[in-house]
């Protein structure tokens, strides 16, 4: 907090005792007559203190509208109406929690335009001050347009990327205009996503899996792209194990050395410190490919 400290007054008079007038209201921001500051007048102070009474104050929050509704629909269009704030200057309506208006709204009543047929979208309104500061959100209300819900496009280019004795990596192309889509792992969905790859893990060695994605627009589902089948790999046996120091890891180019540590080659786990001290298990996956046991 920066408080700007008002300016004393000049003044030639004695007041209350002071042994010298202050002429020159120099450096007597605190209030007080005189040069030698032995006595205190109190407007320098007085007026501090309201100036910092206001800072601190806080101020009188505008109120909430209330009674947000949805008061007609149409095929590309939702109307809305709420309860009038007295203090309020104005209003804003979000939709999907982003600001759809442009200037203030001056009434109580809103048509939200340009829509997509047969999509939900959830409304809330802020009343704006004379200043320019708004309140808190009011109620939400929920409004779906009339008429067919869009074409939402298919992903394509699924494919298999990597696979583990427990993980499966999946990548597809991106379609446009779309920020979310689903996975699903033998027909039934496991994440909603808003990259265009994703990987599947915990799963069972030497096990079948079949994957699709689909997109998701205003909350509105796809169709499913194409299946891709996978199998994750067998798991580990002891002849698949090594249990060795870490320099011997990386002299048989199971691991790697990086800033004194030691990772497992594919993997990428820390090993611990490079030497010949550190004895890890680490298992062979697939080619290149190890894991700490």
């Amino acid at each position: 907090m920066i408080i700007l400290y008002p300016q004393t007054v000049a003044t030639t008079s004695i007041s209350g005792g002071a042994s010298l007038p202050n002429s020159n209201g120099c450096w007597d921001w605190i209030g007080w007559y005189g040069t030698d500051f032995s006595v205190k007048s109190g407007k320098q102070l007085a007026a501090m203190k309201k100036m910092i009474d206001r800072i601190t104050g806080g101020f009188n929050p505008i109120n909430i509208p209330k009674e947000l509704q949805v008061t007609a629909v149409t095929d590309n269009s939702v109307s809305l109406s709420w309860k009038p704030v007295s203090s309020a200057h104005g209003y804003n309506v979000y939709r999907n929690g982003g600001k759809v208006n442009g200037a203030t709204i001056s009434g109580t009543t809103f048509t939200d335009s340009n829509l997509n047929s047969g999509s939900t979208y959830t409304f809330t309104v802020k009343a704006v001050s004379s200043s320019g500061s708004e309140s808190s959100a009011s109620n939400s209300a929920t409004g779906k347009t009339t008429g067919e819900s869009p074409a939402v496009g298919t992903p394509s280019g699924l494919i298999v990327t990597d696979t583990t004795s427990n993980s499966v990596a999946l990548k597809w192309d991106s379609v446009p205009g779309i920020t979310t889509y689903n996975a699903y792992r033998n027909g039934n969905k496991v994440t909603s996503v808003s990259a265009t790859s994703y990987t599947d893990t915990d799963l069972n060695s030497a096990t079948d899996y079949q994957y699709q994605v689909s997109s998701v627009k205003d909350s509105v589902e796809g169709d499913k792209s194409m299946t891709v089948t996978t199998t994750t790999l067998a798991g580990s046996t002891d002849n698949d194990c090594y249990d060795e120091s870490n320099v011997a890891h990386v002299a048989a180019l199971r691991a790697y050395v990086s800033f004194g540590y030691t990772f497992a080659l594919g993997s990428n786990q820390n090993m611990g410190l490079y030497s010949m001290l550190q004895k890890t298990n680490l298992c062979k996956e697939k080619d290149f490919y190890y894991v700490i046991a």
